[in-house]
Parts: C-alpha cells; sequence; structure tokens
C-alpha cells in the first residue's frame, strides 16, 4: 500500500480509460484496510481505486510499479482475488494513503463480480506499457502533497473524455439491466413452479384424493426453504458494533424457533451455520459473526441461547429445555428398550448421532446411565446401583 499515492481521479491528456469495476475491496497483503467499497479503475497508465461513498477519496499507483499479477479463485465464502505484485517503493514518491508496509504485493476482492474481464485487461495492458510510449506533461500529475479534499484543483476531462465517460456509464448501465432481467427471469421460473406445486396440493384436498406424497412435501418445503430471509442483517445496515451482534441474535432466533423445536430443542452450530447461510442467500454469514451472536443470545434473554458441552459440541438450546427431563426421557427410554448405543439412539428419537451421543453423556453425568466400553464401541446401561439398591 505505500506505493500508492492520493490523485482526484482525472486522467492524463495521453491516458485512456481501460476498465472498470465496482464492488471491490483492497487488500494491504493479508490484511485488510479501509478502502472496502470502492470502484477499481484500469486506464493505458495506472490502477486506481476510487471510494463508492466518498467520490475526493481516490489513490492510484502507476502499472510500471507492477511486477506482476496472480489470480485467487473464489471460495464457498470468499470472493475471487487479483494478487498485485508491486515493486520496491522509489524515493520521492508522492504522499499517499501509507507511508510504509511490510508487504510487497496488494490484493483486489471482487465482491460483485467482474474479476476475470478486469484481470485479463489489466494483463493485457502491462504488455502494451503505454505508459512508456508517451511520458505525461509536466503537472498533470494529481498528487498535491495532502491528502485530497475539495479545495484541490480538478482538471476536467476534454469532450472525447466525456464521450468516453458517457460510453462507460452506458455500458455499465446495460449490464446491469441484463442481469437485473436475467435474475427476474430465474424467479419467475420459480414462480411457476411454486404456483404449479400449490395447485395440485390444493387440488388434492379439495377432492379428498388422498394424502400429499412425500416427494411433493419434500419439494414443498425446499421451495419454502430457498425463498430464504428477505431482509438479513449486515454490517451495512447495522454498523459493526453490539448492536450489530444483538440485532443478528434475534433474527437468528426468529429464523431457528421452528427448527429448534421440531429437532427436540437443540441443534448443533454447524447445523445452525448451514442452514442460516442457505437462508440468507448472497448474504453469507462468517463463523465468527454466527458465534458472537449465539454469545449474546442469553444476555439478551432471548429464547434460545448457545451451550458448549463438556465434549466441546456447541449447539444452540431452547431456553425452556429442561436437563432433568432429558436424563429423565433418556434413562426411561434405556430402561424400556434396553442398552443402546448413541446411534440406535439417534435413530429412535430422530436426532444427529452427535446430539444422540451428548444425551447419554449428560444423563450419564447425572447418575441415570453407566457405559460399557468394547471393541463393538461404547453402549450405555441402566444404572442399577440407584435405581435397583440393594
Amino acid at each position: 500500500m505505500d506505493r500508492f499515492s492520493w490523485c482526484d481521479g482525472s486522467l492524463y491528456p495521453d491516458e485512456k480509460l481501460v476498465e472498470q469495476q465496482s464492488g471491490v475491496a483492497v487488500y494491504d497483503g493479508q490484511d485488510k484496510t479501509a478502502f472496502v467499497s470502492g470502484s477499481a479503475i484500469l486506464t493505458t497508465h495506472r490502477l486506481l481505486w476510487k471510494d463508492q461513498r466518498n467520490r475526493n477519496c481516490v489513490i492510484s499507483v502507476p502499472l510500471s510499479s507492477i511486477s506482476g499479477l496472480d489470480e485467487q479463485p473464489s471460495g464457498f465464502t470468499k470472493s475471487a482475488k487479483i494478487v498485485v505484485k508491486l515493486s520496491p517503493a522509489v524515493p520521492g514518491q508522492p504522499p499517499g494513503p501509507v507511508t510504509s508496509s511490510v508487504h510487497d504485493y496488494i490484493r483486489l476482492s471482487f465482491r460483485e463480480l467482474g474479476q476475470q474481464d478486469f484481470y485479463r485487461s489489466l494483463k493485457e495492458e502491462l504488455k502494451k506499457k503505454n505508459w512508456e510510449k508517451a511520458s505525461p506533461t509536466p503537472g498533470s500529475s494529481t498528487s498535491s502533497g495532502t491528502t485530497p479534499s475539495n479545495l484541490l484543483p480538478r482538471q476536467r476531462p476534454g469532450i472525447v473524455g466525456i464521450e468516453r465517460s458517457i460510453q462507460q456509464k452506458n455500458k455499465e448501465t446495460n449490464k446491469n439491466i441484463s442481469q437485473a432481467f436475467h435474475d427476474l427471469r430465474n424467479l419467475m421460473d420459480k414462480a411457476k413452479d411454486m404456483v404449479s406445486l400449490s395447485k395440485a396440493i390444493t387440488t388434492k384436498i379439495k377432492d379428498k384424493q388422498g394424502e400429499i406424497t412425500e416427494d411433493e412435501t419434500v419439494k414443498f418445503k425446499s421451495y419454502l426453504l430457498s425463498m430464504g430471509i428477505p431482509d438479513p442483517v449486515t454490517r451495512d445496515t447495522h454498523g459493526t458494533g453490539d448492536k450489530y451482534y444483538t440485532e443478528l441474535a434475534k433474527q437468528l432466533v426468529t429464523l431457528l424457533a421452528k427448527p429448534i423445536e421440531d429437532a427436540g430443542g437443540m441443534m448443533t452450530l454447524t447445523d445452525v451455520y448451514c442452514r442460516v447461510n442457505r437462508a440468507r442467500g448472497m448474504e453469507l454469514l462468517s463463523p465468527e459473526d454466527l458465534l458472537h451472536a449465539c454469545e449474546v443470545m442469553e444476555s439478551t434473554r432471548l429464547t434460545i441461547r448457545l451451550r458448549i458441552f463438556d465434549s466441546g459440541v456447541a449447539v444452540l438450546q431452547s431456553q425452556d429445555q429442561d436437563e432433568e427431563e432429558i436424563v429423565e426421557k433418556t434413562t426411561k427410554l434405556i430402561g424400556d428398550q434396553g442398552p443402546l448405543t448413541a446411534e440406535q439412539l439417534a435413530q429412535l428419537l430422530g436426532l444427529s448421532v452427535i446430539l444422540a451421543k451428548e444425551r447419554l453423556l449428560l444423563s450419564e453425568k447425572f447418575g441415570g446411565l453407566c457405559r460399557d466400553e468394547t471393541v463393538e464401541g461404547l453402549r450405555f446401561f441402566p444404572n442399577q446401583f440407584l435405581s435397583n439398591p440393594v
């Protein structure tokens, strides 16, 4: 980041705009920076980044300072990135956002796609080296020795520059419209499927032709789940402090109250993470934010709380769930069914094996059960010493 300098975003007389992409964040090596939401602009001479909320905040680095490029593909919770390797900083460089940095590269994180086109254009411009053909005239540099402000003189582009800017805006508008209609077509197709399914269900109920098949029930539930959360809580809408985690915790309780109740009053944090991100769509939640939101549930007196068992398994549990009642039911079930393993208990109760094992360990801790470890696995028996004392 110490290779970047402040500028006002106007082009040099012999400089041309090549590519522009919004929704780009800048990383100093692996470290996050304050430049989180802006537009990456590629010209024949420079690589610029402009803040989308503060148009006066513009930084740039000459293409001659770029020594190499690399790509980092997107992952499940990570956006695609371009790694820009930079040459050592030269003395007398105009002031910028960082005076010194331990990293010799930056990363451009593309959160609204467009990474491949930008990478291809940047690679071509580095091969052409147009900045060597005609140097910018003295005084055309937009760095002024201070941070950018409204008091800095702004160079105005000519008619060609204005036409190019209008053309670029029209190109972005057409791209956004095409994407919007593409999403709308997908939504309409999905809506047609839901309408057809609901009509079939309604007809069967009216005509009393029998119960709805299991396949139709599963399909209908999957459509309802795909609808997701209409207005997910994000850092952009609720900030980054305690308010964000409090509002996120409330939304999690609203989303998970019924599924946790159907699951017997308890759900593992891994299942919660998958279910929540499935419902949030594109606004994915990080594991750290999910954990912090779960940690504040009990202090805000919500109906669900975070519980971590002695084995380290973390779950979300209903506040009204009674441990003594769980132990009593588990002990009675094993007394009626005979010795059980965690897998067998999970099948009987319709729980995951992890939660079934935690129930058995909790009942053992309270003295209701005894374990028997053999080569065939771990099996739990009723505690005859307490149930049938001599």
